[in-house]
């Protein structure tokens, strides 16, 4: 989809330091989690675009990104986009991306940081197809609690894991039980070290999985 203006509908925090951001689908935009759009703006009479991944687990009237800041030195499009409120209108453009569910029924998301975003959306996705997903997110200050809870009570395995360095056990543990799943690894470029170390120590084949590098 080519650049278009799109209306805010929510905008609240979703955790440390993290803003969930929901926008008014336009017309003939098609998505699915794990893809990601380009919001431009025009910041301190500068334009400015920065690519944020969808987090919701459909788009058919509304799309979630989440955001996450420095409270200290955010910069002018952070500042930007924690300035939003209903009715503020947003230039958009994508999807992008192709490392997103494309209908597997089994699937593992291993998250960390702001990977949580397109790793709940992913499984309510699937969730909502009866299918079944387990999620592994590392953070010390984790986002998108409520969702989380809310995939728990609903069957899905969900793992927090608060050091790196406790990762590959968990992942051990949840490919034993769910080995023919599509995997999915989203966050930092540290993170997806430590993900691909563990899914291959698991015996995983983490070439195999669908992997977003957030930077």
């Amino acid at each position: 989809m080519e650049q278009t203006s799109v209306r805010v509908v929510t905008a609240a925090d979703c955790g440390p330091d993290a803003v969930a951001i929901e926008f008014e689908t336009p017309a003939e935009f098609e998505a699915a989690p794990g893809q990601f759009v380009r919001l431009t703006a025009l910041v301190e009479a500068e334009e400015i675009s920065r690519f944020y991944t969808i987090s919701s687990a459909n788009v058919e009237e509304t799309f979630q990104i989440t955001v996450g800041y420095d409270p200290v030195d955010g910069g002018p499009f952070s500042e930007y986009l924690l300035a939003l409120d209903e009715g503020s209108q947003v230039e958009i453009a994508g999807p992008y991306g192709d490392t997103y569910h494309e209908g597997e029924p089994e699937v593992v998301i291993l998250a960390g940081g702001p990977g949580i975003g397109p790793a709940v959306g992913i499984a309510e996705r699937v969730l909502a197809r009866d299918g079944v997903a387990a999620v592994v997110y590392q953070d010390e200050r984790p986002i998108h609690q409520a969702r989380l809870e809310a995939l728990a009570a609903a069957g899905v395995r969900v793992e927090l894991v608060e050091a790196p360095t406790a990762v590959a056990g968990v992942v051990n543990d949840v490919l034993d039980a769910h080995a023919e799943a599509q995997l999915f690894v989203y966050g930092f470029a540290e993170f997806l070290d430590i993900a691909g170390e563990a899914i291959e120590s698991a015996g995983g084949d983490f070439a195999s999985a669908k992997v977003e590098n957030f930077g």
